[in-house]
């Protein structure tokens, strides 16, 4: 009983040291370009969108409700999923026969790791990716302990809404197709009524699947691009490398011996096949080349049997261990949480880390500049709106290039009168008006896209403005250009057409 309240105990703690965290983020960030695109999709519930399942579109949808642009309105699902993430981790280990220092171990792995961080802040799919992940994981250590139609029913459900979420949980129905080499879980799964949870799992997905016919599976072609543009090029060693930095790498010290403790003979009965299940999945998701924030669940995972394998031997042999490795990763945490988290004011962060601009490159993270950068964009468009006879205002729209640009003047644009934007680029090629185009467009676009791409849909196209961005990682993002372009070439419908297969260009 003592142990159940000392757990109960941590884990409300650490939520709550989560929470303020998070919300001391809200208060220092803006939002994430990703951000834009997943907040636009609250405008339009589907049971799909060009590069996710329809997940994301309906939690938009429900903070949409509140009418606010402020990051913390559009966080507040993303907040409940980390506190749940974190609850769950908590009583995986308790499943699997870890106590309150294991819990306090784990917990404290997620919280010191950059990269969690950072994955729990912003809205997008990941964040609820990782917890219909954890939730799977936490149900199916209840399947192998007591593999009855009970529990495989309550975890086709986490899977069946997992793939609503994000695709990627099909690596971790791979990862559990282990389970058949098991005699006390290959009896139930090789049953009869196995196919009723298979059934219920194509029932619940099956409007996803439909929408991606109807629409051309537009998922194959995002990958195919991805997999052009960025996974072909990924290296392990990269991909190892990076996930070690980002999950601060005192945290190996727990995951890496946890990836060998799974596998504990005298747990053997439900230890291995999770274990089989976890190695599985990330063998099939390094096949396919995944970067290395894939890896982030599977990660929880060994952080979980790493931190039983730490509190049942390493405290179990020295008790005072506990004490200096806590305070080392709480130290590391507090050095690195700030390149996961906003906790600082931006130029705070640059003065704390003395970081130097050099060639414009700062390596800032996104959210620590964007509310200023969008501040600047908004104010430039609006001049040059503003700067637009009353004919032409009248019907004028805003092509933004990228599908962040068009999601920031719709997010935004109101509070300074600009009319909306569109794009082809990603799921707002959905959205994208019909008709005649008017006869005068705003477009503006970063290094990206030149003067002639615009060029290419307008007899006159003139550039206007620029915006710069000082704390910009790349060249493409050191300037956003605003243009006027006049003349359309060819009415919205053709357009269409003309984007068809460059969508996600």
């Amino acid at each position: 009983m003592k142990n159940i309240k000392n757990t109960a105990l941590i884990i409300l703690l650490f939520c709550v040291i989560e929470l303020i965290l998070h919300l001391i983020a809200d208060y220092n960030s803006g939002f994430h370009g990703d951000e834009l695109l997943h907040i636009a999709t609250g405008n339009h519930p589907a049971f799909g969108y060009m590069e996710f399942p329809p997940m994301i579109g309906w939690l938009a949808w429900i903070q949409d409700q509140f009418g606010s642009t402020s990051v913390f309105v559009h966080h507040i699902f993303t907040h409940i999923a980390t506190i749940l993430i974190l609850t769950l981790i908590g009583l995986t280990i308790v499943e699997l026969g870890g106590k309150s220092k294991a819990v306090f171990i784990a917990l404290l792995c997620i919280m010191i790791s950059p990269g969690f961080d950072r994955s729990h802040q912003l809205f997008q799919p990941v964040v609820f990716s990782e917890l219909f992940w954890v939730l799977g994981f936490y149900l199916l250590a209840k399947f192998v302990k007591e593999p009855n139609s009970k529990n495989l029913f309550y975890l086709t459900l986490a899977l069946a809404f997992g793939f609503l979420t994000k695709y990627d949980i099909v690596f971790f129905i791979a990862g559990i197709c282990g389970l058949f080499f098991f005699k006390n879980t290959q009896k139930i799964l090789l049953s009869r009524q196995v196919w009723k949870f298979i059934l219920l799992f194509f029932v619940i997905v099956a409007p996803n699947l439909c929408w991606q016919y109807v629409h051309g599976f537009p998922m194959f072609q995002m990958f195919s691009r991805l997999y052009e543009t960025q996974l072909d090029k990924l290296s392990v060693g990269g991909v190892i490398g990076e996930l070690i930095i980002d999950l601060n790498p005192i945290t190996l010290l727990i995951w890496l011996p946890g990836l060998f403790y799974m596998f504990n003979r005298k747990s053997k009965t439900i230890y291995q096949p999770l274990a089989v299940c976890v190695t599985l999945s990330i063998l099939v998701l390094a096949l396919a080349k995944g970067k290395h924030y894939y890896f982030f669940s599977d990660i929880i995972f060994l952080i979980i049997f790493g931190s039983i394998w730490f509190e049942q031997k390493v405290l179990a042999w020295r008790k005072w261990l506990l004490y200096p490795v806590s305070a080392l990763f709480i130290l590391t945490g507090l050095f690195l949480l700030p390149w996961g988290l906003m906790v600082l004011p931006l130029n705070s962060f640059i003065s704390v880390y003395k970081l130097k601009k050099e060639e414009n490159r700062f390596g800032i993270p996104d959210e620590y500049y964007t509310k200023s950068k969008w501040v600047k964009t908004m104010s430039a468009i609006k001049a040059v709106y503003d700067s637009l006879p009353a004919k032409e205002k009248h019907g004028c729209l805003i092509w933004g290039k990228h599908y962040s640009q068009a999601g920031a003047v719709n997010l935004l644009g109101s509070a300074y009168g600009l009319p909306k934007a569109f794009s082809y680029h990603g799921s707002f090629y959905l959205w994208a008006p019909g008709g005649q185009m008017p006869e005068t467009v705003i477009g503006f676009t970063n290094g990206e896209a030149t003067i002639d791409f615009f060029k290419s849909y307008f007899n006159s196209v003139v550039a206007v403005k620029k915006v710069y961005n000082p704390y910009a990682d790349f060249d493409k993002d050191m300037y956003q250009t605003i243009y006027i372009c006049k003349g359309p070439k060819q009415s919205f419908d053709e357009l269409k057409v003309l984007f068809k297969k460059r969508v996600f260009e």
